[in-house]
């Protein structure tokens, strides 16, 4: 009962983190006047990714490596299958050009990368994780330089730039919960784990990594409700590049990730990369470059099937 509780309150911590994080993060953009559609793919997606960057930091230096990397590749498994497929079945969602150009081949290659560096020697090296953090940084670089001109909706009223000390406070409250919130969630992990006689990777593939894809699920639905739906698809591939770069990089260069349950290699990373694959497909049949509810319970029966084989 512990750690179920653990885990619910490291959870609530995680999203209210995350959601002042980003707050904060979304009024520093504005200030600057970054264009939207780089604040979702950049910005949001960092924020959103926080959640994820702590878990799998912490994880693996308590020396967890299975829920920090079952966290990502649940992550990135949930935020297509499960955050996508019931934000397209809400709402359906016309996909900009830079989908096909930029935002799913950027993703698949950094899908395939992760696969190569992890597959063959079940281990991401330091060297590994700088190499994720420099190709992260060249594709910054790339967005900031030829998608600024994007052409996206105006401001809505209430996304105003926020007074610093508000902004600083978002900061300081998001971060410190975010902390908080990572060390409950992952003893509760562990604890459930060990209780139930599972291995760290099926409670990290399918619990914990539900739980830090809610962000994305809120921002995403919150993003389609408020009609603003530029944020919504990019925020989840960007949020999927971030995941495999930044935090498989951030945390392989603290400490060294290596494969304990080889689930992983043989049943998590194909799902990963066979629901990232699927995506470009569905974007285009029936309906070139459009996103509606029968592609959502595609991928949500998808995800649904996932999370079935894998805990039984």
């Amino acid at each position: 009962m512990q750690d179920i509780l653990f885990i619910g309150f490291g959870l609530v911590l995680l999203i209210f983190g995350g959601n002042w994080l980003l707050k904060a993060a979304v009024a520093m953009s504005l200030q600057l006047n970054i264009p939207k559609i780089v604040i979702g793919m950049t910005v949001v997606s960092f924020a959103t990714s926080a959640p994820e960057l702590i878990v799998s930091v912490k994880a693996a230096m308590d020396g967890f490596p299975d829920l920090a990397l079952g966290n990502v590749v649940g992550s990135n498994i949930a935020n297509l299958g499960l955050v996508l497929g019931i934000t397209v079945i809400l709402s359906n969602i016309d996909v900009k050009k830079s989908f096909y150009t930029t935002d799913w081949p950027v993703m698949m290659l950094a899908s395939l990368l992760f696969f190569g560096f992890i597959y063959f020697d079940g281990e991401i090296q330091r060297y590994e994780g700088l190499a994720m953090l420099i190709c992260l940084f060249i594709f910054l670089v790339y967005l900031l330089r030829f998608q600024k001109t994007a052409v996206v909706d105006e401001l809505p009223e209430d996304d105003m730039p926020l007074p610093l000390y508000k902004t600083v406070l978002f900061l300081g409250l998001g971060g410190a919960a975010l902390w908080g919130g990572s060390e409950l969630l992952i003893q509760g992990a562990v604890g459930l784990a060990t209780l139930y006689g599972v291995s760290e990777r099926i409670i990290a593939v399918t619990v914990v990594s539900v739980g830090t894809s809610i962000p994305e699920l809120a921002a995403s639905v919150i993003a389609v409700l408020k009609k603003e739906k530029a944020i919504s698809l990019g925020n989840l591939i960007g949020s999927n590049i971030f995941n495999l770069l930044a935090v498989l990089g951030i945390t392989a260069m603290i400490q060294p990730i290596k494969v304990m349950d080889q689930g992983l290699l043989t049943n998590d990373i194909f799902w990963m990369l066979g629901i990232s694959f699927v995506i470009l497909p569905l974007v285009f049949i029936p309906k070139g470059l459009r996103l509606g509810w029968r592609d959502g319970l595609i991928l949500l029966s998808g995800y649904i099937t996932f999370v079935y084989l894998t805990v039984t």
